[in-house]
């Protein structure tokens, strides 16, 4: 029973560190505009969860990911974990390049800004989504 309340909750727990980990990743890229030979990093939102919910292999029912590299044959190097300390799952994968450059640097900074507000308004709806379940449990609990 107390599973049941709970779920919704885990679940958007684990939203809210995957949306952390991403912010983390496009202000690294946003970061490193300027490095030459930089590569810019990012993970799919949607691919990232299903792993962390244990829902099935995400490159198996989604495909490889689009603007990501992933490893599509079992001799492939695999992309190093997300850098967090939670151990949150998705894997960081490379951004495609939308356009040439001399320095062979790979961010595109209108794209990772149109990203980072993206992301901060999805991770600051997730928030309202937590507080709202919380009110809702402690109403139930309360009586009210």
């Amino acid at each position: 029973m107390l599973d049941k309340m709970t779920n919704r909750m885990d679940f958007l727990g684990n939203a809210l560190i995957l949306r952390a980990e991403r912010q983390r990743a496009i202000a690294s890229n946003i970061a490193n505009a300027d490095t030459p030979g930089y590569v810019a990093r990012d993970f799919r939102f949607a691919d990232a969860m299903r792993e962390a919910t244990g829902s099935g292999d995400s490159r198996m029912a989604a495909g490889t990911p689009v603007g990501t590299r992933g490893a599509t044959d079992p001799r492939h190097i695999p992309l190093p974990a997300a850098s967090s300390g939670t151990g949150a799952p998705g894997t960081l994968g490379y951004s495609v390049q939308s356009q040439p450059s001399l320095d062979n640097n790979t961010v595109d900074l209108d794209r990772e800004r149109a990203n980072f507000v993206d992301n901060a308004v999805r991770y600051e709806t997730t928030l309202r989504f937590i507080n709202g379940n919380a009110k809702t449990m402690l109403s139930a609990i309360q009586g009210q």
